[in-house]
């Protein structure tokens, strides 16, 4: 019988627990398909756990910044977005700009990326950065103490050969 009243006891206190939040960071990521992104960002979207950028974040993988919401990114002062145009293999395999896949990186950002990017020359073979003071009002900043999420969980998301890793607080305040 006293058994079973601690088994009680225990489950009380673990169903009175909320659940950690999960936070993917990226670090050097060089982008890739975008239709490998766009799955594993509408993916992490549903998932409801916040993203931090803390370094590279190139091509394809600024797609996070027109998926996930903007409430749920931040980026530390090693952030960098890199922006170009799509571009894919010919015939012969050489890279060519794809039309259609950089007007579809172009309605997924949104508009504040967009004038950004604009303002910086447009989307084109030459990659463009977006970093330090060109992110304030486009992605909040994790340096600021009312960002520190707790998190206990850890999780990976593979988009092509690129891995994203769950990360704990005590990285998210390095």
């Amino acid at each position: 019988m006293r058994f079973r009243g601690l088994l009680l006891c225990a489950a009380l206190l673990v169903s009175g627990i909320t659940p950690a939040f999960a936070t993917m960071r990226i670090s050097e990521d060089r982008g890739g398909q975008i239709g490998h992104y766009l799955q594993a960002f509408s993916m992490l979207r549903t998932s409801g756990e916040r993203v931090v950028v803390d370094g590279n974040c190139l091509s394809a993988c600024t797609l996070l910044l027109g998926i996930i919401p903007p409430a749920k990114v931040c980026a530390t002062q090693r952030a960098r977005f890199g922006f170009h145009a799509a571009w894919m293999p010919d015939e012969e395999g050489r890279v060519v700009t794809s039309p259609l896949g950089t007007q579809a990186l172009w309605n997924i950002y949104p508009n504040p990326v967009r004038r950004w990017i604009s303002r910086n020359g447009g989307l084109s073979r030459k990659m463009i950065f977006m970093q330090g003071r060109a992110l304030d009002g486009i992605v909040a900043s994790c340096d600021r103490p009312a960002q520190s999420v707790q998190i206990r969980s850890t999780r990976r998301i593979t988009t092509g050969s690129v891995r994203y890793h769950s990360a704990s607080a005590a990285n998210d305040r390095r």
